[in-house]
């Protein structure tokens, strides 16, 4: 690798320390709203860009039905290209966010993919705010094992969750029943 295998911490360009307000200290830093901000505002961006623009109908109609699409005059390679940027600009993003809390290494993001696989599945894969839903109820879900658990439990916990849901509620909490028509 071209910098080694080494833990690197990244800089955080807010502080990383609990607030006070009005003498009592709040457990939440200006780098942790900073985190939740730009989370909501990509989410509010991308939901504005797949529900009210072309761009989001074709993008779309290429994911579910991309021959119908195509002879629909969507131009589907392009459309997955875009979605592709939009996927990879997301995860630098999050990427950006979160290795300041935490070391970087080459295969340190492995579990928060585990993690935000398993929310969107238990959210439903469809939905967006299922997606979201299912992040906080995941969560909140592996904060509890990791209080009265322990660590070592979270990750195990995270599977349980993506395996009993993917056996009992496919489509997940938010998901619509019943399979597509083809």
């Amino acid at each position: 690798m071209l910098w080694g295998g080494e833990l690197i911490k990244f800089p955080s360009a807010f502080s990383t320390a609990g607030l006070s307000i009005g003498g009592g200290k709040i457990p939440f830093s200006a780098f942790d709203l900073f985190t939740v901000g730009a989370s909501l505002a990509v989410m509010l961006a991308f939901s504005i860009i797949f529900q009210r623009t072309g761009l989001g109908l074709s993008m779309r109609a290429a994911a579910f039905s991309p021959e119908v699409a195509q002879l629909a005059g969507v131009r589907t390679g392009r459309v997955r290209t875009i979605g592709w940027s939009f996927a990879g600009a997301a995860g630098g993003l999050a990427g950006v966010l979160i290795t300041p809390t935490t070391f970087l290494a080459p295969n340190s993001l492995d579990l928060l993919l585990v993690f935000g696989f398993t929310a969107a599945v238990v959210g439903g894969l469809e939905s967006m705010i299922g997606g979201a839903l299912g992040g906080l109820a995941l969560g909140f879900g592996l904060a509890l094992v990791l209080q009265y658990a322990g660590s070592s439990y979270t990750f195990m916990t995270a599977f349980v969750v993506l395996l009993a849901v993917l056996l009992l509620r496919p489509q997940g909490l938010i998901g619509k029943r019943g399979g597509r028509r083809v």
